[in-house]
């Protein structure tokens, strides 16, 4: 079965996603990225017992931020990230790509 999107078929949804002229390679790495990072913390708090609102307060951040964040309904700012990821016993870091687990 394919699905037809503004006059050309598409099987999967990967075929669409890793279609050049319709997904960039760097929208695709940024997608990529947002999903894997909010996975985490999803993996982290629930591996810690906690629920969005526990979360809330020991982060200081909105329950509904959190939900938004998890939903991926809004892209949260930088310290927002820190603020969720230090009560879960993580940060963010920069490191080069050789250096990136696959």
């Amino acid at each position: 079965m394919s699905i037809n999107i503004n006059g050309e078929n598409y099987t999967t949804f990967s075929d669409y996603f890793n279609d050049d002229s319709k997904v960039s390679p760097a929208e695709r790495a940024q997608i990529e990225f947002e999903t894997q990072l909010i996975g985490k913390i999803i993996e982290a708090r629930e591996a810690k017992g906690l629920s969005q609102r526990d979360l809330a307060e020991l982060s200081g951040v909105k329950q509904p931020a959190i939900a938004r964040l998890e939903s991926m309904r809004s892209t949260p700012q930088i310290d927002t990230l820190f603020k969720v990821l230090s009560p879960l016993g993580y940060t963010l870091s920069i490191v080069p790509k050789e250096n990136m687990q696959q």
